[in-house]
């Protein structure tokens, strides 16, 4: 029979020849008893969230300058164009019990916007928290000319910039002032760009929430009606009993609605029938009704100064989370000053 005896290699020590084994692996691989050691692998980079608009939370909106239009809210004015881009929608009330409208656009500017209508005293209370924006409206009273021009805002009133304006034609004066808003920023090259007001957005709260279908908020002599679409993800908003139409097409929505319930009071102006101008009281605190997925969760509202944005929390002081898009904000009084 014939034994294979193993390969042997030579290796001299100190003189002497001395015969080992061959190794029967090769010279990278782990010596017996030793387990093989992984390579590291390097950790896999946290993706950096898409920053959001401060005024939507939503992702991919521009910080631009910021626009703030007054625009009529009467059936003589209807249908508006150009809310659907706003970023945030303020109502608030006017002379005679009526209301108008605040839009205010950074992230979208549509080319055209109106009916532009008179500016009020509520409007120079509320506009600072955006630091230094574009204001555009249509006249004001004699009286309160100083105020604006004293005001942290730059004036692209009809005045100030006529260019952007123009008679819309198929209306009736003065619901027939349109505005474009490019020639708008360009009478305003430093307006202030968008920023934090106070406004976040997320999940809605756990808990708090009443499942509603409509909420009304009446003033004097006008009555808005939300009323939550499941399809759409928004509340649609009726006027008056009517639906309040886009002139793009379409109903006006949005997904969150704010009735902020503040302190009106008679200001020192009234219009040419001595209806006093309601003075809308915006910093301090108090209660609010926060509508979201359906739901109406009471809220609480808190603003410091003119030149700070308006905090809504919980009833138990979390942070009151909008769900991310346009932002109605409807300045409703539990008491409205009589006109």
């Amino acid at each position: 029979m014939t034994v294979r005896l193993p390969r042997m290699i030579a290796v001299t020590l100190t003189g002497a020849a001395v015969l080992l084994p061959a190794a029967a692996c090769s010279s990278d691989e782990p010596a017996p008893g030793r387990q093989p050691q992984a390579a590291a692998e390097s950790p896999e980079p946290t993706p950096t969230p898409e920053p959001t608009h401060p005024f939507t939370g939503l992702p991919g909106g521009t910080r631009g300058p910021v626009l703030a239009v007054k625009i009529e809210n009467t059936a003589a004015g209807k249908p508006q164009l150009g809310l659907r881009s706003a970023d945030i929608v303020y109502v608030t009330q006017v002379e005679a019990g009526l209301t108008r409208l605040i839009a205010v656009f950074s992230s979208k500017i549509p080319p055209k916007i109106g009916p532009v209508r008179s500016a009020r005293i509520t409007d120079l209370h509320l506009v600072p928290q955006f630091g230094k924006p574009a204001f555009a409206y249509s006249g004001a009273q004699t009286k309160m000319l100083p105020f604006i021009a004293a005001a942290p805002l730059f004036d692209v009133s009809d005045s100030r910039a006529p260019g952007a304006y123009f008679r819309q034609p198929g209306r009736y004066a003065p619901y027939n002032l349109f505005a474009e808003t490019k020639k708008l920023l360009a009478g305003a090259p430093r307006a202030s760009k968008a920023k934090d007001i106070g406004f976040t957005f997320g999940d809605a709260p756990a808990e708090g929430g009443t499942p509603r279908r409509t909420y009304s908020v009446k003033y004097p002599a006008a009555r808005f009606t939300f009323g939550w679409s499941e399809k759409a993800g928004k509340w649609l908003i009726w006027q008056d009993g009517k639906k309040d139409m886009a002139a793009e097409g379409g109903q006006l929505a949005a997904p969150t609605v704010v009735v902020q319930y503040t302190k009106t009071e008679r200001s020192q102006f009234h219009d040419k029938n001595q209806s006093y101008t309601p003075l809308v009281r915006t910093t301090g605190k108090g209660r609010a009704v926060v509508l979201r997925d359906g739901k109406a969760y009471k809220a609480r509202w808190s603003r410091a100064s003119e030149k700070e944005g308006t905090v809504f929390t919980t009833e138990t002081g979390e942070p009151m989370n909008f769900a991310p898009g346009q932002v109605w904000v409807v300045l409703a009084s539990a008491r409205p000053v009589v006109p």
